[in-house]
């Protein structure tokens, strides 16, 4: 567990993350986050709910068309 305090960043606040923890996220400065509101409280991660919404759709309609693309990519 890491123990994160508020900062002054600019006009704004925020928190600073360890080295470590931006390597186990594997992410670098410039990347994005995303902040999740989970039950049990608030969760970072580099994964993008919503991107993930979208792949699942588009894995659908992959399945359901798997034959006309097949046929589309020769």
């Amino acid at each position: 567990m890491h123990a994160l305090k508020i900062t002054t960043i600019g006009n704004s606040s925020g928190v600073v993350l360890p080295k470590d923890v931006l390597a186990k996220l594997k992410v670098e400065k410039g990347d994005t986050l995303y902040l999740t509101e989970t039950p049990r409280g608030f969760e970072i991660s580099a994964y993008d709910p919503g991107f993930a919404q979208t792949m699942d759709a588009a894995r659908g309609v992959m399945r359901k068309y798997r034959n006309a693309l097949r046929e589309l990519a020769k």
